[in-house]
Protein backbone atom coordinates (compact mmCIF):
# COMPACT_ATOMS: atom_id res chain seq x y z
CA UNK A 1 0.00 0.00 0.00
CA UNK A 2 1.12 3.57 -0.72
CA UNK A 3 0.19 6.86 0.94
CA UNK A 4 -0.49 10.20 -0.69
CA UNK A 5 1.01 12.96 1.43
CA UNK A 6 0.05 16.65 1.34
CA UNK A 7 2.53 19.04 2.95
CA UNK A 8 2.01 22.75 3.51
CA UNK A 9 5.01 24.82 4.58
CA UNK A 10 4.47 28.48 5.57
CA UNK A 11 6.91 31.18 6.66
CA UNK A 12 6.38 34.86 7.42
CA UNK A 13 9.12 37.44 7.91
CA UNK A 14 8.36 40.86 9.40
CA UNK A 15 10.98 43.62 9.68
CA UNK A 16 11.12 46.76 11.81
CA UNK A 17 12.81 48.72 9.03
CA UNK A 18 12.46 48.40 5.27
CA UNK A 19 14.43 45.63 3.59
CA UNK A 20 16.36 47.06 0.64
CA UNK A 21 17.35 43.71 -0.85
CA UNK A 22 17.19 40.05 0.15
CA UNK A 23 18.36 36.62 -1.03
CA UNK A 24 16.81 33.42 0.34
CA UNK A 25 17.38 29.73 -0.28
CA UNK A 26 14.77 27.22 0.88
CA UNK A 27 15.71 23.57 1.40
CA UNK A 28 12.19 22.23 1.87
CA UNK A 29 11.42 20.11 -1.22
CA UNK A 30 11.01 16.38 -0.44
CA UNK A 31 13.67 14.20 -2.02
CA UNK A 32 12.65 11.94 -4.89
CA UNK A 33 13.88 8.42 -4.18
CA UNK A 34 12.79 4.79 -4.34
CA UNK A 35 10.00 5.37 -1.81
CA UNK A 36 9.02 9.00 -2.56
CA UNK A 37 7.50 10.16 -5.87
CA UNK A 38 6.23 13.67 -6.62
CA UNK A 39 2.75 14.57 -7.76
CA UNK A 40 3.03 18.37 -7.61
CA UNK A 41 5.01 21.33 -6.25
CA UNK A 42 3.61 24.82 -5.74
CA UNK A 43 5.54 27.71 -4.20
CA UNK A 44 4.60 31.38 -3.95
CA UNK A 45 5.41 34.52 -1.99
CA UNK A 46 3.35 37.59 -1.09
CA UNK A 47 5.59 39.95 -3.09
CA UNK A 48 5.41 37.85 -6.26
CA UNK A 49 9.20 37.93 -6.31
CA UNK A 50 10.93 35.75 -8.88
CA UNK A 51 11.41 32.12 -7.83
CA UNK A 52 14.15 29.84 -9.14
CA UNK A 53 14.72 26.13 -8.58
CA UNK A 54 18.31 24.90 -8.25
CA UNK A 55 20.48 22.07 -6.90
CA UNK A 56 22.74 22.62 -3.89
CA UNK A 57 26.24 21.21 -3.35
CA UNK A 58 24.87 17.96 -1.91
CA UNK A 59 22.56 17.36 -4.87
CA UNK A 60 19.27 18.36 -3.22
CA UNK A 61 16.65 20.66 -4.77
CA UNK A 62 16.36 24.19 -3.44
CA UNK A 63 14.13 27.20 -4.06
CA UNK A 64 15.73 30.63 -4.42
CA UNK A 65 13.89 33.92 -3.96
CA UNK A 66 15.28 37.42 -4.65
CA UNK A 67 12.85 40.34 -4.10
CA UNK A 68 14.03 43.47 -5.89
CA UNK A 69 11.74 46.05 -4.28
CA UNK A 70 11.69 47.37 -0.70
CA UNK A 71 9.40 45.67 1.82
CA UNK A 72 8.76 45.18 5.53
CA UNK A 73 6.80 41.95 5.36
CA UNK A 74 6.91 38.86 3.16
CA UNK A 75 5.05 35.56 3.41
CA UNK A 76 5.99 32.27 1.73
CA UNK A 77 3.83 29.20 1.15
CA UNK A 78 4.83 25.87 -0.36
CA UNK A 79 2.48 22.99 -1.10
CA UNK A 80 3.80 19.56 -1.97
CA UNK A 81 1.95 16.39 -2.91
CA UNK A 82 3.76 13.08 -3.16
CA UNK A 83 3.21 9.35 -3.13
CA UNK A 84 5.19 7.37 -0.58
CA UNK A 85 5.46 3.60 -0.61
CA UNK A 86 4.87 1.83 2.67
CA UNK A 87 8.23 1.03 4.26
CA UNK A 88 9.24 -1.83 6.52
CA UNK A 89 12.37 -0.35 8.14
CA UNK A 90 13.54 -3.83 9.18
CA UNK A 91 13.46 -5.16 5.62
CA UNK A 92 17.17 -5.87 5.24
CA UNK A 93 19.55 -8.77 5.73
CA UNK A 94 21.21 -8.52 9.17
CA UNK A 95 24.99 -8.54 9.52
CA UNK A 96 26.17 -12.11 9.03
CA UNK A 97 29.52 -11.69 10.77
CA UNK A 98 29.79 -9.19 13.65
CA UNK A 99 33.60 -9.26 13.76
CA UNK A 100 33.87 -8.74 10.00
CA UNK A 101 31.58 -5.71 10.21
CA UNK A 102 33.68 -4.06 12.91
CA UNK A 103 36.86 -4.85 10.98
CA UNK A 104 35.36 -3.14 7.91
CA UNK A 105 35.11 0.11 9.88
CA UNK A 106 38.91 0.10 10.26
CA UNK A 107 39.73 -0.34 6.57
CA UNK A 108 41.34 2.69 4.93
CA UNK A 109 39.16 2.47 1.80
CA UNK A 110 36.01 2.46 3.95
CA UNK A 111 37.20 5.53 5.88
CA UNK A 112 38.05 7.38 2.67
CA UNK A 113 34.73 6.51 1.01
CA UNK A 114 32.74 7.75 4.03
CA UNK A 115 35.07 10.51 5.19
CA UNK A 116 32.42 13.26 4.96
CA UNK A 117 30.16 11.56 7.48
CA UNK A 118 32.92 10.48 9.83
CA UNK A 119 34.14 14.02 10.50
CA UNK A 120 33.43 15.82 13.76
CA UNK A 121 31.71 19.19 13.32
CA UNK A 122 30.92 22.01 15.73
CA UNK A 123 27.46 20.50 16.22
CA UNK A 124 28.70 16.92 16.74
CA UNK A 125 31.70 17.56 19.00
CA UNK A 126 31.41 15.61 22.25
CA UNK A 127 32.95 17.02 25.44
CA UNK A 128 35.87 14.83 26.50
CA UNK A 129 34.18 13.95 29.82
CA UNK A 130 31.05 12.70 27.98
CA UNK A 131 32.64 10.28 25.51
CA UNK A 132 32.11 7.30 27.82
CA UNK A 133 28.40 7.95 28.36
CA UNK A 134 27.65 5.24 25.84
CA UNK A 135 30.06 2.38 25.11
CA UNK A 136 29.66 0.11 22.08
CA UNK A 137 29.53 -3.63 22.78
CA UNK A 138 31.64 -5.40 20.15
CA UNK A 139 30.00 -8.74 20.94
CA UNK A 140 26.79 -7.35 19.42
CA UNK A 141 26.25 -6.32 15.82
CA UNK A 142 26.70 -2.71 14.73
CA UNK A 143 22.98 -2.47 14.05
CA UNK A 144 22.16 -3.73 17.55
CA UNK A 145 24.58 -1.18 19.02
CA UNK A 146 22.93 1.62 17.02
CA UNK A 147 19.51 0.51 18.24
CA UNK A 148 20.81 0.63 21.80
CA UNK A 149 22.28 4.09 21.17
CA UNK A 150 18.93 5.22 19.77
CA UNK A 151 17.20 4.02 22.93
CA UNK A 152 19.85 5.45 25.28
CA UNK A 153 19.66 9.00 23.86
CA UNK A 154 15.86 8.88 23.69
CA UNK A 155 15.73 8.31 27.46
CA UNK A 156 18.78 10.37 28.41
CA UNK A 157 17.51 13.60 26.78
CA UNK A 158 14.06 14.99 27.55
CA UNK A 159 12.08 16.43 24.63
CA UNK A 160 11.49 20.13 25.31
CA UNK A 161 10.88 22.64 22.52
CA UNK A 162 11.78 25.58 24.79
CA UNK A 163 15.16 24.30 26.05
CA UNK A 164 17.44 24.84 23.03
CA UNK A 165 17.73 26.72 19.74
CA UNK A 166 19.39 26.12 16.37
CA UNK A 167 22.76 27.24 17.76
CA UNK A 168 22.89 24.80 20.69
CA UNK A 169 26.00 22.60 20.84
CA UNK A 170 26.44 19.25 22.60
CA UNK A 171 28.23 20.59 25.67
CA UNK A 172 25.16 22.67 26.54
CA UNK A 173 22.74 19.89 25.60
CA UNK A 174 24.49 17.37 27.86
CA UNK A 175 24.46 19.86 30.67
CA UNK A 176 20.70 20.52 30.59
CA UNK A 177 19.67 17.13 29.08
CA UNK A 178 16.71 18.69 27.27
CA UNK A 179 16.26 19.48 23.61
CA UNK A 180 14.50 18.87 20.31
CA UNK A 181 14.95 16.53 17.35
CA UNK A 182 17.96 18.50 16.07
CA UNK A 183 19.76 17.93 19.37
CA UNK A 184 18.86 14.23 19.61
CA UNK A 185 20.17 13.73 16.07
CA UNK A 186 23.45 15.56 16.63
CA UNK A 187 24.15 13.47 19.73
CA UNK A 188 23.42 10.23 17.86
CA UNK A 189 25.74 11.23 15.00
CA UNK A 190 28.47 12.19 17.48
CA UNK A 191 28.53 8.79 19.21
CA UNK A 192 28.22 6.87 15.94
CA UNK A 193 31.16 8.76 14.40
CA UNK A 194 33.18 8.38 17.61
CA UNK A 195 32.92 4.62 17.03
CA UNK A 196 33.88 4.82 13.36
CA UNK A 197 30.35 4.53 11.96
CA UNK A 198 29.41 7.01 9.21
CA UNK A 199 26.36 9.02 10.29
CA UNK A 200 24.50 11.81 8.59
CA UNK A 201 21.94 14.36 9.72
CA UNK A 202 18.61 14.15 7.88
CA UNK A 203 16.01 16.90 7.57
CA UNK A 204 12.43 16.21 6.60
CA UNK A 205 8.80 16.11 7.55
CA UNK A 206 7.14 13.78 10.04
CA UNK A 207 3.54 12.67 9.82
CA UNK A 208 2.64 12.55 13.52
CA UNK A 209 -0.15 10.01 12.98
CA UNK A 210 1.00 7.58 15.66
CA UNK A 211 1.68 10.09 18.42
CA UNK A 212 5.27 10.68 17.35
CA UNK A 213 7.15 13.63 18.83
CA UNK A 214 8.37 16.31 16.45
CA UNK A 215 8.68 20.04 16.11
CA UNK A 216 5.79 22.02 14.66
CA UNK A 217 8.13 22.93 11.81
CA UNK A 218 10.71 20.50 10.42
CA UNK A 219 11.83 17.15 11.80
CA UNK A 220 15.33 15.66 11.99
CA UNK A 221 16.65 12.14 12.31
CA UNK A 222 19.91 10.31 11.60
CA UNK A 223 21.07 7.80 9.02
CA UNK A 224 23.95 5.50 9.92
CA UNK A 225 25.90 3.32 7.51
CA UNK A 226 26.16 -0.31 8.57
CA UNK A 227 28.79 -2.31 6.63
CA UNK A 228 27.31 -4.93 4.28
CA UNK A 229 23.81 -3.52 4.99
CA UNK A 230 23.74 0.17 3.95
CA UNK A 231 22.18 3.36 5.29
CA UNK A 232 19.54 2.91 8.01
CA UNK A 233 17.43 5.73 9.43
CA UNK A 234 17.17 6.23 13.21
CA UNK A 235 14.59 8.64 14.65
CA UNK A 236 16.17 9.19 18.04
CA UNK A 237 13.44 11.55 19.23
CA UNK A 238 10.90 8.74 18.98
CA UNK A 239 13.22 5.74 19.54
CA UNK A 240 12.20 4.13 16.25
CA UNK A 241 13.65 3.42 12.82
CA UNK A 242 12.68 5.93 10.14
CA UNK A 243 9.77 4.57 8.13
CA UNK A 244 6.68 5.47 6.14
CA UNK A 245 5.87 8.50 8.33
CA UNK A 246 9.27 10.08 7.61
CA UNK A 247 9.49 12.21 4.46
CA UNK A 248 13.11 13.00 3.67
CA UNK A 249 14.24 16.35 2.30
CA UNK A 250 18.03 16.27 2.53
CA UNK A 251 21.03 15.02 4.45
CA UNK A 252 24.36 16.47 5.50
CA UNK A 253 27.01 16.51 8.20
CA UNK A 254 24.77 18.43 10.64
CA UNK A 255 21.98 21.00 10.91
CA UNK A 256 24.00 23.66 9.09
CA UNK A 257 23.99 21.59 5.88
CA UNK A 258 20.24 20.96 6.09
CA UNK A 259 18.81 24.25 7.35
CA UNK A 260 15.40 24.86 5.79
CA UNK A 261 16.07 28.53 5.17
CA UNK A 262 19.28 30.43 4.52
CA UNK A 263 19.59 33.98 3.35
CA UNK A 264 21.09 37.44 3.33
CA UNK A 265 18.89 40.43 4.19
CA UNK A 266 19.96 44.06 3.84
CA UNK A 267 18.09 45.93 6.57
CA UNK A 268 18.44 47.37 10.08
CA UNK A 269 16.38 46.92 13.22
CA UNK A 270 14.65 43.86 14.59
CA UNK A 271 12.82 41.15 12.69
CA UNK A 272 10.46 38.28 13.43
CA UNK A 273 10.07 34.97 11.63
CA UNK A 274 7.21 32.50 12.03
CA UNK A 275 7.17 29.00 10.47
CA UNK A 276 4.56 26.25 10.33
CA UNK A 277 4.24 22.84 8.68
CA UNK A 278 1.13 20.70 8.23
CA UNK A 279 1.41 17.11 7.00
CA UNK A 280 -1.62 15.00 6.10
CA UNK A 281 -2.05 11.69 4.30
CA UNK A 282 -4.56 9.37 2.70
CA UNK A 283 -4.29 5.80 1.48
CA UNK A 284 -3.75 4.94 -2.18
CA UNK A 285 -5.08 1.82 -3.83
Amino acid sequence: MSLEYSITYKAENTYEESVLEAYWQFLIIPEENDSQQFISIDFNNSLNAKTEFSINGYGFKTIRVHPKSEFKHIAFEANFKLIKKEINPFDFEPEADVLKSFQKLQELDFKVDHNTFLKTTDYTRLPEESKNLFIFDTTQSIFENLQSLNNFIHHYIKFNTEATDVFTKLNELLNIRQGVCQDFTHLFCAFARLNGIPARYVSGYLHQDNGYFGDAQMHAWAEAYVPFVGWIGFDVTNDILAGTSHIKIADGKDYKDCSALKGVVYSTGNNETVHSVVVSSQSQQ
